[in-house]
């Protein structure tokens, strides 16, 4: 009985492989690095009297 249960859990894992279609790519990672944005302003403001 134990031989036909893991030869049915087999062939349903080995059944299920590749249900979802072919393989694919995973996508490529971004270069590593550090990537700095924005904007820096230095300087005394004021107003006028």
């Amino acid at each position: 009985m134990i031989r036909i249960v893991c030869t049915l859990t087999a062939l349903i894992l080995l059944a299920a492989c590749g249900v979802d279609g072919e393989p694919t790519h995973p996508e490529p990672r971004p270069e590593p690095g550090i990537t700095l944005t924005g904007s820096v302003e230095v300087g005394i403001v004021g107003g006028s009297r």
